[in-house]
């Protein structure tokens, strides 16, 4: 859900997900997850540097108990990889889970949201059906 912050000014923000800012993949070597984000342009690029931390990235699968993560910025290519730690219940053969290659991280950490400029959001990517895509 878009939401406005306090006042009309120039400089409100608005929360969106992050896959109107990125997109992601994931990939995984044992019970590492990592996984790419890659902007859509300089102006997303900066605010997944200054927002999408190794911290919040952390906390945003705290339900996956990481013990580590860590960002590694490329900004030649406006993308950042994240690397997560024991998230994958021990890896391929020993997870039970219907995800054991954590295929499904890179979905949730676009969900995670992100604060933009009201401009900003003006001009970002549609996506069809998405609530958000007047924003």
């Amino acid at each position: 859900m878009t939401t406005p912050s306090p006042g009309n000014s120039p400089a409100a923000t608005v929360s969106v997900p992050l896959y109107r800012l990125a997109h992601s993949r994931s990939g995984d070597k044992g019970n590492i997850s990592n996984l790419s984000l890659i902007a859509w342009d300089k102006e997303c690029y900066d605010v997944l540097v200054e927002q999408v931390t190794d911290a919040r990235v952390a906390q945003w699968f705290d339900y996956r108990h990481p013990a580590r993560v860590t960002r590694y910025e490329i900004a030649t290519l406006q993308a950042m990889n994240f690397v997560l730690e024991g998230v994958l219940d021990g890896g391929v053969n020993d997870a039970l889970n219907l995800d054991a290659h954590g295929k499904s991280l890179s979905f949730h950490l676009l969900d995670l949201p992100v604060e933009v400029s009201a401009k900003l959001a003006q001009r970002l990517p549609n996506v069809p059906g998405d609530a958000l895509s007047n924003a």
